[in-house]
């Protein structure tokens, strides 16, 4: 069974190669996802699979380095850093070329080597800014 630690590398792997069903195959069936910017969180693994499949679409040049990745038990922290260039439809909005890149910092509680549940935290309004699109 993988660590929390490894669970996330293996996480950001999947985020990078923009692969949705990977990324999505790390979470439990009934896991949850909040996002603080946001609000509303992502309740199970078919939501992680479509909203990875969503951001990818958009932004299929994303990538994100680790900064830190800490283990305590069952949790592991990552503060990372981020961007990508938009190039699909994303929040309403037709794709402008714009690239963005932000930082954040994300926290894992892993399970029998599975993520049960994540929280982040990262700028939603100096995203949007750099897109060129309103932050609500």
């Amino acid at each position: 069974m993988q660590s929390p630690r490894e669970v996330v590398l293996a996480w950001i792997a999947a985020f990078n190669r923009c692969d949705a069903v990977a990324a999505a195959a790390l979470y439990h069936d009934d896991a949850v996802n909040v996002q603080i910017a946001d609000g509303e969180p992502t309740v199970g693994r078919q939501a992680m699979q479509d909203g990875f499949s969503y951001f990818f679409r958009a932004f299929p040049d994303n990538f994100t380095r680790p900064v830190n990745l800490f283990e305590d038990g069952d949790w592991a922290i990552l503060e990372w850093e981020g961007g990508a260039t938009w190039q699909g439809e994303f929040a309403g909005h037709s794709p402008n070329g714009r690239s963005f890149q932000i930082q954040g910092c994300g926290f894992f509680h892993v399970v029998g080597g599975r993520i049960k549940f994540q929280r982040g935290y990262w700028d939603k309004v100096s995203w949007f800014r750099q897109l060129g699109i309103p932050a609500e």
